[in-house]
Parts: structure tokens; sequence; C-alpha cells
């Protein structure tokens, strides 16, 4: 008696092995067919395959989504000083049109280098950003040889926001109405004047004033502008050279006197002074700055933002009647003024050894 052949169960007479598994069922040969692996590594390769443009897609996503929290303003000067006056009416009008409140954060001393350092070294997620003054961005790099930032490397530009001449003051008790009357009187008693300077800017103003008229003054630097007008108008120091816009309130209240401006031309918020130059010195000339920055790497949208922005605001005729006549605003694209700072540090280069100050 013939035993008959046993089949596997399921399988039709002459099949082959492999046919027997249902069509979508995972084969027990998973070499055979790499992409269908019974332990889901398929699932897995897809996913990792899928990791990179999610990883490109979140960045989009939380650009897309600032400003999703209050914006911070440093500023490397002292509550009332022109940089941190206006700091604040730009913060105000930056947060109505962002829909996000922006926080002004004063950071005074060395000449507005604890400032800076602190925005370089912040997030550069947007929710830092720098107002700031040629203190930190052209007159440090000619007067410090080490700084504890690098004022082109460690920040993007964004705007421009304008120009200001310095005020050249005296306390009342100094017998001068006039600079060619300064000059004589400081003259006569050399080493025996002192000037103040709340900033980098106020400080070069008076030594290059000093070279180019040969006359022998000391410095007495302070924090910021505002502590330093406040000894003069005390008689504490007899001169400064002061911006606009914490000047004019002590010129005005008749605390201080002012004798002329340091711009190339006469200044439209106090017309009746001469230049510098046209009382009797001729070529001086010595204009501040105001601009803002951001930390370096911080997204090219957020920045376009922020220009776009700031650009509208001190362009609305809004802002300037608030504003007044102490500063020059013009604002403009951040190339530019990454254009203006490389320029600016050079040109503040010459004037300190103009001046004749020793570099630190």
């Amino acid at each position: 008696m013939t035993t008959p052949t046993r089949r596997p169960r399921g399988r039709p007479p002459g099949a082959r092995a492999d046919a027997a598994l249902p069509r979508g069922r995972p084969d027990r040969h998973p070499d055979r067919h790499p992409d269908r692996r019974p332990d889901g590594r398929r699932t897995v390769l897809r996913a990792a395959a899928a990791l990179p443009v999610a990883l490109l897609a979140a960045p989009a996503r939380a650009q897309a989504a600032w400003p999703g929290a209050p914006i911070r303003f440093i500023v490397p000067f002292p509550a009332g000083s022109g940089t941190d006056v206006s700091a604040r009416l730009l913060g105000e009008r930056l947060a109505a049109a962002l829909g996000q409140p922006v926080v002004v954060e004063n950071k005074p001393g060395a000449d507005g280098s604890i400032a800076a350092e602190a925005a370089a070294r912040a997030k550069p997620d947007g929710y830092t950003v720098f107002v700031t003054s040629n203190s930190t961005h052209a007159s440090n790099p000619a007067l410090r040889r080490r700084l504890p930032y690098d004022p082109v490397r460690d920040f993007a530009p964004v705007t421009l926001l304008g120009t200001a001449p310095l005020l050249v003051l005296v306390h009342p008790s100094v017998p001068a109405r006039s600079v060619a009357e300064l000059v004589a009187h400081a003259k006569a008693n050399p080493g025996r004047l002192t000037f103040s300077s709340g900033s980098a800017s106020s400080r070069v103003a008076g030594e290059m004033f000093k070279a180019m008229t040969g006359t022998d003054m000391t410095n007495v630097s302070y924090k910021g502008n505002p502590q330093a007008i406040a000894d003069l108008a005390a008689g504490q120091v007899q001169v400064m050279f002061c911006d606009a816009g914490t000047a004019l309130p002590q010129v005005q209240g008749g605390r201080v006197r002012a004798l002329a401006v340091t711009g190339a031309q006469r200044a439209a918020a106090a017309p009746d002074l001469p230049t510098v130059a046209e009382a009797g010195v001729p070529g001086y000339e010595m204009v501040a700055w105001t601009a803002v920055f951001v930390p370096a790497a911080t997204p090219a949208p957020i920045v376009a933002t922020l220009n776009a922005r700031i650009v509208e605001i001190l362009r609305s005729p809004e802002f300037r009647a608030k504003a007044g006549a102490t500063t020059d605003w013009a604002p403009g694209t951040p190339q530019q003024l990454a254009a203006f700072v490389d320029a600016e540090i050079a040109k503040w280069k010459r004037v300190v050894a103009l001046a004749g100050i020793e570099v630190e």
C-alpha cells in the first residue's frame, strides 16, 4: 500500500512555498523584500526621512509666530539720556505695531560696554533689541584696545535711527558767552577748568575741542549725561559737551548756558546757536548717532520685520512731532547701517588720534 505525499495545509498542488502567504502579509524572509519588514522598521525609516523636513519647518513656524512675548530694549545709558528717550518713544509705538509690550532695560556704565556685552550674549530670537549710539559701535572701538564684544561680528544691524549734534555748555559762573570767550578763559586758566562727560561722544568732543583750541581742561567721567549735566548745573564742573535732548531743558531753565553746536550745520532745535566752526574753530565737527541692532544670528525674517516697523514709525508725522527736533531722523536698511558703522569706526579712530587721546 502506497502512502500519499503530505502537502502543507492550504497549498495547492504545484504551488511555490512563498505563494501560500496571503497578499499583504509580511514575508518570513525579509531579505527578499527589504521594504517590507515584520518589525515595523519601514515606518521608522519613513519617519526618519521626514525628520529633516520637520526640523526645517520648525524655525519657520517659530518665526511666523514672532513676537509671541514681550520684547526687551537694552539701552546703554541711564533713564533720561537722549538714547533712553528715543528708545522709549520708539518702544511705545513698536509695541502697538507688533501687539506685544516693549520693556526698556537701562544698563549704564563703561561707556555702554556693559549693555553691549549683555546684548551681544543674549539669545538671538528677536526678543532682545539693542538701542544704542556711536559710543558702543564707533567710539569705544577707537578708544579701547579690548572690548567684551565685537561691534560688527556680535550684532546684526536693523536700522539707523538718526544723527544729532552736541551742545557746548558752560556753568553760568564761567565768564564766557561765546566759544571765543571760553577759549580765552581756558587759556588764561590752564588746567583749572573741568568738563564732564557721560558718554564716549561727549568725552571725545571735549578732547577734540582741547586739541584744536590749544586749551587744557580736565575730563570728569560719569555713567551718563543726565548725571554729568546735573553736576554742571550744580557748578561741580564748568564745561560740558552734551546731546541736545538732555541739554535743552537745562538751558531753557537757565541752569546752564549754551554757546554753540558741534555739527556742521546749525541745529533745528537751537537755530540761534552758531556751530563751533562758525564761532572760531574751523574744521571742528562732532555728530552723535543712534541705531538699532539685534544679536548676531537673529533670523533674517525677524530683522526684516523690525526694520519695516521701525522705519514706518520713524517716518510718521506723529512720531516726529512727539520726538521734537533734537535728532535728524534718518532710518534706512540693515545694509546701509552696516556700511555706516564700518565708516564710522574708521572715522572715530582718526578723531581719537587727532584729539591726542591715549587708547586704553
